[in-house]
């Protein structure tokens, strides 16, 4: 078994390396956690040293996304950065301190960490040991080999899953494998396999798609780190319904994030939008005129201005209303009433005004430039004209027309 494991593991000595996976004793700004971490959270009680000494527990932070809130209860001297040896069944595990004080009572909370869920609390053992660090890293180097291992071993016996990535425990005596199932797999055999295969513990964790993304990370489509891997731990679903009631294009390629679902980002605004719709019409009530029927095309929601359209396919001669306006035009047509034009004087001169505050060059006259070049042509007039001078033969050619006579003669 030790050669084949020696030579699965040699297939991938080049792509991964064992310097990449320990991060040691990172000292950072006050304040803030190691902007490597996932999900960092900003601790602003630092300037209080009354507010670190409130509590004993500790945020421990491990590959990705996994944390873990730990008992200081040997009263170690610790930062935020130090590489410490916490408890684990079995065994002890390696991870980095992440956050201390009177903000980790307020994470638990936030997370809703209980005593019963996690088999009561966990210690922390010591700050990490030069031994533990190198245990620890050769066990991290061992995890991308194993999930491609872990992968063909799925495959192999007909398991409808994907295996997105695994994580080894410092002390190199479990494995943690994530997974990602559209039903319930039986996975049974493959622990048995896994087993026998890598010598370790097994633990299978299923995880969705918007996790998966928050363990890889990655930039969004605004230019910032993805909210799954640098905030989010709640995920709610979200659905077409926040796109339309925001106006927005059901495109699957624009609305869709890394992880192939909605983006959780379609949530943040929709009770502003929701609050603001109540004060509008309706758009399918139709306004009537004398001149024709004015359909709905648009809406700005949080400007209160409404566009209607004669057309009920094609925005053509569309005209843009305030919602006071639109009020009034519907209380008219409840009573029969039909006003004569669909918009007053004093909406259109404005919309008309904003035509050209629009643009860019604030006349759309195609003589704009006439002026300048008129003014540039006669400053080229009024320049006179520099005379030339003579030109006067210089002594040198004089002589040589001389020598020039002399050979003649």
């Amino acid at each position: 078994m030790e050669n084949k494991d020696k030579s699965i593991y040699d297939d991938f000595s080049d792509t991964t390396s064992e310097e990449s996976f320990s991060i040691r004793n990172i000292k950072c700004c006050h304040g803030c956690t190691p902007h490597i971490n996932k999900l960092h959270t900003y601790d602003w009680l630092y300037n209080y040293p009354e507010m670190q000494s409130v509590t004993k527990m500790v945020e421990v932070q491990f590959k990705n996304t996994r944390k873990g809130y730990y008992i200081n209860s040997n009263n170690i001297d610790l930062n935020i950065g130090d590489m410490v040896a916490v408890e684990a069944n079995p065994g002890h595990d390696i991870g980095t301190v992440s956050l201390i004080g009177k903000l980790v009572e307020l994470q638990m909370k936030k997370n809703n960490f209980r005593e019963e869920n996690n088999d009561g609390l966990k210690r922390v053992y010591r700050i990490a040991r030069p031994t533990d660090l190198e245990k620890y890293n050769q066990a991290k180097a061992r995890e991308y080999p194993t999930m491609i291992r872990s992968r063909q071993i799925a495959e192999d016996l007909g398991l409808e899953m994907k295996i997105g990535d695994v994580e080894y425990q410092g002390d190199g005596s479990k494995a943690i494998f994530y997974y990602i199932a559209d039903e319930r797999v039986d996975f049974r055999q493959l622990i048995k396999v896994l087993a026998a295969e890598f010598k370790v513990k097994i633990e299978m964790k299923q995880i969705g798609a918007r996790q998966e993304a928050g363990r890889i990370g990655g930039i969004g489509p605004c230019g910032r780190e993805l909210c799954c891997s640098s905030w989010m731990t709640n995920f709610v679903s979200v659905s077409t319904s926040c796109a339309r009631c925001q106006d927005l294009s059901i495109n699957p390629q624009k609305l869709a994030g890394q992880c192939g679902k909605l983006k959780c980002c379609l949530n943040y605004e929709v009770d502003a939008y929701v609050e603001a719709q109540k004060n509008l019409p309706s758009p399918e009530i139709v306004l009537q005129t004398k001149d024709a029927d004015y359909y709905h095309v648009k809406t700005d929601i949080f400007l209160g201005r409404l566009t209607y359209s004669i057309d009920k396919d094609n925005p053509i001669n569309s005209i843009t209303l305030s919602k006071e306006r639109v009020f009034e035009i519907i209380n008219m047509n409840k009573k029969g009433e039909k006003p004569l034009k669909l918009e007053l004087d004093d909406e259109a001169s404005e919309q008309r005004e904003t035509l050209y505050m629009n643009d860019l060059l604030k006349d759309q006259n195609i003589n704009r430039f006439d002026n300048e070049s008129a003014s540039s042509t006669n400053v080229k007039k009024k320049k006179k004209k520099k005379k030339r001078k003579p030109f006067k033969k210089s002594n040198k050619s004089k002589t040589k027309n001389s020598s020039n006579n002399s050979d003649n003669k």
